[in-house]
């Protein structure tokens, strides 16, 4: 069942119904290009056996993002070098689609940028919430301008050969910011009522559907829910899927969380105990009974049982992502017979901020190391000087950003 085709709503063909889930690579040449080693990254992705690969973060605005090597994608942008990560990501019969995001108030604030959100409420991370610009509310105009930027993005994508858009409406970025009634306060069309907060959402999916060709998958990446007290619930989601059923939608990707609430990573800030592998497939069940379009689970996932044990339970496609990071090829070796896990290394700091960067980091190390930036050396064994060097890289990626926005 793991490796047979399937075949998504608009007739696009799978070669199997293993995913490659969106990470953050954060590996961007200057002028927020795809580098030469991103490439080369999802060349071995492709290579390595899935049916569909998501991109991490592809930012629709270059003043909104999610970190210093995010790659944007506007009028701006080189496209023969998206054109080459198009048809890099796409040998060996696999496609590849980009995910869109815009991140609103989880900017970083090295960055030096204006960050928007639906009100202006900004993260509550403690003593790390100066990490992050702390947000204005957005305009009506400002809400025009991030769809017709989203277009364009999604325009672009098609030109440079591109399967397909997911949309980003997860993880505490922009539009999940707007689903949530902890962050959007707004008392206009776009606040209240949950009608209200998912009509961002549910505008945009209907503008792309209108304005790109049928055979070009559109995706969206939903939270399950945002595991926060008062925030966007199991209940919420079911109801989102529900209005976004007659849409058109070639999959739904189901996730939860936020950086305040990491569900993610298996950390939750409502008291909810998460699966150690599956996060949310007790979520996805209840939503597979409201949903039209196929779901599409991402969350922890690492052995093919748990794979297996997921599309048993009728869920169309299964997302990987941090096992992938470090094994690239795990489709295959799975396919070989190889009941390969893999798993990150246990970090031990004693707040969950720290230990979800050093998470992060460590991953970003590993993509970066198939990406060949790096010499084929041992991950670094001690996670502290692991991430204190992330950190360092980080800063000197904000140093070249802001150079070239004249900051």
């Amino acid at each position: 069942m793991l490796f047979e085709t399937t075949t998504l709503p608009n007739g696009v063909v799978l070669k199997n119904r293993l995913v490659k889930a969106a990470m953050e690579e954060n590996m961007a040449a200057a002028g927020q290009n795809p580098s030469a080693q991103l490439i080369e990254l999802y060349k071995h992705w492709a290579l390595g056996g899935a049916g569909l690969l998501i991109s991490g973060n592809v930012m629709v605005s270059r003043k909104a993002l999610t970190g210093p090597g995010g790659v944007v994608l506007d009028a701006k942008s080189d496209l023969t070098l998206f054109k080459g990560w198009a048809e890099a990501g796409q040998l060996n019969g696999t496609k590849l689609i980009l995910q869109l995001n815009h991140p609103g108030r989880q900017m970083p604030a090295s960055l030096g940028q204006e960050a928007m959100a639906p009100s202006a409420i900004a993260l509550d991370l403690g003593q790390f919430s100066k990490m992050f610009a702390s947000p204005r509310a957005m305009t009506l105009d400002d809400i025009a301008q991030f769809k017709q930027q989203f277009l364009l993005s999604s325009q672009l994508a098609l030109q440079a050969g591109f399967a397909g858009v997911q949309i980003h409406a997860a993880h505490g970025y922009l539009l999940s910011q707007f689903l949530s009634p902890l962050v959007n306060q707004r008392q206009d069309q776009y606040g209240g009522s949950l009608e209200n907060r998912a009509r961002l959402v549910l505008e945009l999916v209907s503008l792309l559907r209108a304005e790109l060709p049928s055979g070009f998958v559109i995706s969206l990446k939903l939270n399950s829910a945002d595991f926060q007290r008062g925030g966007f619930s199991a209940e919420d989601a079911r109801q989102v899927v529900l209005w976004l059923n007659p849409l058109a939608l070639d999959f739904v990707e189901l996730s939860g969380g936020s950086y305040e609430a990491p569900a993610m990573q298996g950390d939750s800030r409502d008291g909810s105990t998460l699966a150690r592998e599956a996060y949310f497939l007790d979520f996805a069940k209840e939503l597979q009974q409201a949903a039209h379009m196929p779901l599409m689970l991402t969350g922890g996932i690492r052995r093919q049982e748990v794979a297996d044990q997921v599309l048993h339970s009728g869920i169309a496609l299964v997302g990987i992502a941090t096992a992938l990071a470090l094994v690239p090829n795990l489709p295959q070796r799975w396919q070989q017979g190889d009941a390969l896990s893999p798993e990150l290394p246990a970090f031990h700091f004693g707040k969950k901020p720290l230990q979800a960067l050093a998470k992060m980091a460590y991953t970003r190390l590993m993509l970066r190391r198939f990406g060949q930036a790096l010499p084929f050396w041992s991950i670094c064994r001690w996670h502290l000087a692991m991430l204190v060097l992330d950190q360092l890289r980080l800063a000197r990626l904000s140093r070249r950003y802001k150079q070239q926005m004249g900051l």
